[in-house]
């Protein structure tokens, strides 16, 4: 739904010479190829829409490439998207990324990392911090729920909108959370079956395999732990933790960062999770951040020229760019220790080039 919101400002935005939004450029050496693919679940249909007999789903792999001459940059979102979130009287354009499209792979077998994004959120919202890791050698699959996404746009022009029906009450808000929780964990196993059989599979070294996501991509991140042994380390940004996976924990590394505490107040499924950890575990807070914080939306926000006053109940108060910057390196320190056995030297206490990083707890256990 962040996307809607983001349409809201910018139909509200008064008319001005076009100005491009822009992410932040990734930091490694490795070019980005990018390239989508539509996936089609045979096996069951559509948990939110019936009568659709399939379940369909829109995924983009971000990895390093050998080259890009000749291969354009892909855009933020698919150009049906695009139209309904950015007016053409806006005064903006959306972001193109660094990515480019169907760019050849760079040689070598690489770790893999699942991206889930937040509730209602499509999977383009975590691009600056996934275009990242691809930058350090990482593939990266992230993923579209389609119709808990707000938008999908599948290959033949269709697009799919969110389809969930709001709760009546606290109970049935439970009951929908942890369907939403089975229905992504389901997706994602789906995806990692399908991934061995794309072209790409063999620039994928599947005995290395993590996942992360923001939100409920974060508590999906946690559950496709617990039912599949195949994601060896997971990472929750800001996300409250669903279900099972809470009480029976987790036995391999498992990373928590969040934003910085609303009056002190700590998400009380993160202590409960926590303890039931039995891995690396790590848990970590972004000082001046807030839940949208963890989203491309944290630079994108900024830069429509809104007063703080609009921005920061979302974003926080902490610079979008330096933001952006310190998720990269905890993110990937996270998933160098423990999917390439490097140092991640970060992990083992406070950076003073990081003051803004507050460690709650750290548990480090033997690979």
């Amino acid at each position: 739904m962040m996307k809607l919101l983001l349409a809201t400002v910018l139909a509200a935005t008064p008319v001005a010479p076009v100005t491009r939004l822009s992410l932040p450029p990734p930091t490694g050496t490795a070019k980005v190829g990018v390239v989508t693919a539509h996936l089609v679940d045979r096996s069951r249909p559509d948990p939110w829409v019936a009568g659709e007999r399939f379940r369909e789903l829109m995924v983009s792999i971000w990895y390093p490439a050998r080259s890009v001459h000749g291969h354009e940059r892909a855009a933020w979102v698919t150009p049906g998207v695009a139209a309904r979130i950015n007016p053409p009287d806006s005064g903006f354009a959306l972001p193109v990324t660094h990515g480019h499209v169907d760019a050849p792979p760079a040689a070598g077998r690489h770790p893999v990392i699942l991206y889930s994004p937040g509730f209602g959120v499509e999977r383009t919202s975590g691009t600056a911090l996934v275009e990242d890791l691809a930058s350090h050698g990482y593939v990266v699959v992230t993923i579209d729920h389609t119709h808990d996404a707000g938008l999908v746009e599948f290959p033949d022009g269709r697009i799919a909108t969110n389809a969930i029906p709001p709760p009546a009450t606290p109970a049935e808000e439970e009951r929908l959370l942890e369907k939403v929780l089975d229905v992504r964990v389901t997706d994602t196993r789906f995806i990692l079956d399908r991934l061995r059989s794309m072209p790409l599979a063999r620039t994928m070294d599947f005995s290395r395999v993590g996942m992360f996501g923001h939100s409920m991509g974060g508590a999906a991140a946690a559950g496709t732990m617990r039912d599949d042994r195949r994601v060896k380390a997971g990472l929750n940004l800001d996300g409250s933790f669903i279900g099972p996976v809470i009480e029976a924990g987790l036995d391999r590394p498992f990373m928590l960062v969040g934003s910085e505490p609303h009056d002190g107040e700590q998400d009380e499924t993160w202590t409960r999770m926590w303890d039931n950890l039995r891995g690396s575990r790590y848990w970590v807070e972004l000082q001046g951040s807030a839940h949208l914080s963890f989203s491309d939306f944290q630079v994108l926000l900024p830069q429509l020229g809104l007063p703080p006053g609009q921005v920061e109940p979302a974003v926080g108060t902490i610079d979008g760019e330096r933001s952006v910057a310190i998720q990269r390196v905890y993110v990937r320190a996270f998933f160098d220790r423990h999917l390439r056995h490097r140092s991640g030297r970060l992990l083992d206490r406070p950076s003073p080039r990081y003051p803004e990083i507050g460690f709650q707890r750290r548990i480090m256990t033997t690979w």
